[in-house]
């Protein structure tokens, strides 16, 4: 006899089940989800502003994945850095915060291979798609808010000179391309 496939649940499912919970009973539910994860309290965390910096424990993390202790053996987590960019988006959805999250990323990799050498042709492009992207939210941004992050955005740029794979030609075009007018 074929087994039969079944689907997964899907939000669909679930939402009249939470739909029909008093308040006790979600408050309890959230307490539940909280004591569950790090990864939880993290996201309540930043979503209802609880804490001194709700950005501290996402930019740990892309520290810990861009900047790795070496002698620890720890390597690049590159996609777990981009995990921590898309958490924090998710759980608040705040341009600045987003912003401040991807110039760290880049910044955290670019000071890493300027002490350490140099690391990969995919290491670079994960560090030049970043840097893009955080190029295109600045430019968004007020232009006293645009000042702050530029100045930032140009030390990598100047900081990466020498750094080879075609990495600092295309920091350079980027950052010329953006902020030529200015």
């Amino acid at each position: 006899m074929a087994k039969r496939k079944t689907s997964s649940p899907t939000w669909s499912d679930l939402k009249p089940t939470i739909a029909d919970m008093d308040h006790k009973q979600l408050l309890k539910l959230v307490a539940d989800l909280y004591r569950f994860s790090k990864g939880n309290q993290t996201f309540l965390h930043a979503r209802f502003g609880v804490g001194d910096d709700p950005l501290a424990p996402y930019k740990k993390t892309i520290e810990d994945c861009m900047y790795p202790d070496i002698y620890s053996n720890k390597p690049v987590k590159i996609a777990e850095a981009k995990k921590a960019i898309s958490s924090y988006s998710k759980a608040v959805g705040d341009t600045l915060g987003e912003i401040e999250l991807m110039v760290t990323f880049v910044e955290c990799g670019n000071n890493f291979t300027v002490e350490f050498g140099d690391i990969d042709e995919g290491f670079y492009d994960a560090l030049n798609r970043m840097y893009r992207r955080a190029i295109r939210k600045v430019l968004s941004l007020s232009e006293e808010r645009r000042r702050e992050y530029k100045a930032r955005l140009e030390k990598i740029m100047t900081s990466s000179s020498g750094i080879g794979w075609g990495y600092h030609d295309m920091l350079s075009d980027d950052y010329d391309n953006a902020f030529s007018d200015e």
